[in-house]
């Protein structure tokens, strides 16, 4: 068979109704996975931006959780010390370390904040992965409802597209 004829048949083909009926479908499912796919690239990369404020407020804990310790080795040392003036900085070292620690439980309330939110963000994203994979499943199903001509993998494809359509809308849900 010439290439000429191959076109002209596959044109014939093409021309069915059910196979037009078909890519239409793979068409609106292709349009879906894309804005899908990209919506679960914005999920994955807040999820990465809440990971890394998270774990700026614990490095920033550690830091203040240095000075505290800091802090009172200062106030131990000037204690030691047993004079009028050493009385007073142990004082000014003791009140730091109250800053300190009341700083340190602060920023740790914000860290765990930040990894709540994160935890959602990969939640949401998760669930838009899963929704992706239905969505190519039933593109793949159209692919095969073209090929064998059987209308029921064509519907097979309208469900997985139905059940992905409907994990990705109920994503903002997600708890």
């Amino acid at each position: 068979m010439s290439v000429d004829e191959e076109l002209h048949e596959n044109a014939e083909h093409a021309k069915e109704p059910f196979d037009k009926k078909v890519a239409v479908t793979m068409a609106i499912v292709a349009a879906a996975l894309a804005i899908v796919s990209v919506l679960g690239h914005i999920l994955s990369t807040e999820e990465l931006l809440e990971q890394q404020k998270a774990s700026d407020q614990w490095a920033y804990s550690q830091a203040k959780d240095i000075r505290r310790y800091d802090s009172e080795i200062a106030r131990d040392m000037m204690k030691a010390l047993k004079t009028p003036e050493a009385d007073a900085v142990s004082e000014r070292y003791a009140g730091n370390s109250e800053k300190y620690k009341k700083d340190h439980d602060d920023i740790q309330e914000k860290a765990t904040e930040f990894e709540k939110e994160r935890d959602h963000k990969g939640d949401q994203a998760l669930r838009l992965e899963i929704s992706e994979v239905f969505l190519e499943v039933a593109i793949v199903f159209a692919s095969l409802a073209i090929l064998s001509k059987k209308p029921l993998i064509w519907y097979l494809s309208i469900l997985a597209s139905a059940a992905g359509a409907a994990i990705a809308a109920t994503t903002q849900f997600v708890a």
